[in-house]
């Protein structure tokens, strides 16, 4: 199977995106599946460590996501999201995951490039593929907080002495949005295009519409990632059945309809985000 280096290396080519979805419940993971394959693209599916804490551990919820993913009639790959966890990347690894964002950010500087680096040598040993961050992408108070943005010559530097294979960015974005009304800064992504050779990484992406994600990509985004977005909607999805039927106790009456929302709306983003470039 072509391997994420090879997908997120031609996106970034070809001025298009690849989706990159959180996964929250098992039935999330078999929605962004099965949503990767209705729109014929690519996909990736993303454990971050606060899904990890809801479930008590990494094993299961990875185990599950990795059987989808082989299963995929479209390449599918796990990704680790925001681990800052160095324990829990080695078991990210041992399990075969596919890809990991290892989250320094909060560390200074030095100290981030220096795990940064170790973790690179690492991931890359166990034929995974490292994504980073550079200073701390905001909703969380950080890099995508208002007026945070990625230096493209600082960024330039920490790729070179870190060896990651991908750099999530701070151009305008922010964690955790419910409403898509967030704005990009194009032209700074254009300009880290210019100044680095890896694929570019946009988190927060629940913030921008239909344009914006369009727009991202043919700027130089090549993984877009969305999480709060999706679980806006299968919250509703549920909600719906619940206040139109509340005697129903089977959760797969009301869970199914909300796994179908999010299939519905993977397979729609994915499409326009393999398609930015055209578009």
């Amino acid at each position: 199977m072509t391997g994420i280096r090879d997908i997120l290396d031609s996106a970034r080519e070809r001025r298009t995106a690849v989706g990159a979805y959180n996964v929250v419940l098992l039935e999330h993971a078999e929605a962004i599946v099965a949503g990767a394959e209705r729109a014929g693209v690519p996909v990736i599916l993303q454990i971050s460590e606060n899904c990890v804490r809801y479930h008590g551990a990494l094993a299961p919820i990875a185990a599950a996501s990795l059987a989808l993913a082989r299963a995929s009639r479209v390449p599918a790959f796990v990704h680790l999201d925001h681990i800052e966890s160095p324990e829990l990347i080695a078991e990210g690894l041992e399990l075969g995951v596919h890809s990991v964002m290892f989250d320094g950010s909060r560390l200074p500087y030095a100290e981030n490039v220096a795990a940064t680096r170790e973790l690179a040598t690492r991931c890359h040993a166990a034929g995974a593929f490292l994504e980073a961050e550079l200073g701390e992408v905001g909703g969380k108070d950080g890099v995508h907080a208002p007026g945070v943005r990625t230096d493209p010559g600082e960024a330039a530097a920490f790729v070179a002495a870190t060896g990651v294979d991908a750099l999530a960015v701070a151009v305008g974005t922010s964690h955790a949005m419910q409403q898509r009304t967030a704005h990009v800064d194009l032209a700074l992504i254009a300009a880290l295009r210019g100044a680095l050779d890896v694929p570019l990484v946009l988190h927060g992406s629940s913030g921008l519409d239909d344009d914006g994600l369009r727009d991202a990509a043919r700027a130089g985004m090549a993984k877009i990632n969305i999480s709060t977005h999706l679980n806006g909607l299968f919250t509703a999805g549920i909600r719906t059945v619940l206040d139109a039927q509340p005697q129903v106790t089977d959760p797969r009456k009301y869970v199914a309809p909300a796994r179908e929302a999010v299939t519905v709306e993977v397979a729609r983003i994915s499409a326009l985000l393999a398609g930015a470039a055209a578009g």
